[in-house]
């Protein structure tokens, strides 16, 4: 039987999940030593940490149907949910919220592509 096209492998698929990695990665140094009290006075942190979180759901977003489908243990649509939100509905958002993204979703989320990168046989692309 021949596989639908959003059964194949997208070549971008391991690059985009390099990028999320990476983004997780600057989150985690972002906000590393830091409380939700110096979240909320830095508008430079929340800003950074703020444009990481869409960089993680974009890459989401372009990720292939095949590769999301296949991997349903990642939170693909509220992770795409939440870049829509601080793209669109930027004066909806909920600081407390973003930092609970950012010091307990997206370390568990670099986990995750830890694992999807390594097991999936997907190396980071070439530098």
């Amino acid at each position: 039987m021949p596989r639908d096209s959003s059964d194949r492998a997208d070549p971008g698929d391991a690059a985009l999940l390099h990028d999320m990695a990476e983004a997780c990665a600057r989150i985690e140094r972002f906000i590393a030593g830091k409380a939700l009290a110096d979240y909320q006075e830095s508008d430079l942190l929340r800003s950074a940490v703020e444009r990481q979180i869409e960089i993680i759901g974009e890459a989401a977003r372009r990720l292939s149907a095949g590769f999301r489908d296949a991997h349903p243990e990642v939170p693909w649509r509220p992770i795409i949910a939440q870049r829509n939100i601080l793209a669109h509905e930027y004066g909806e958002i909920e600081h407390r919220l973003i930092w609970r993204v950012a010091s307990v979703h997206v370390p568990a989320l670099a986990v995750q592509l830890r694992n999807l990168r390594s097991t999936g046989g997907m190396s980071p692309p070439p530098a």
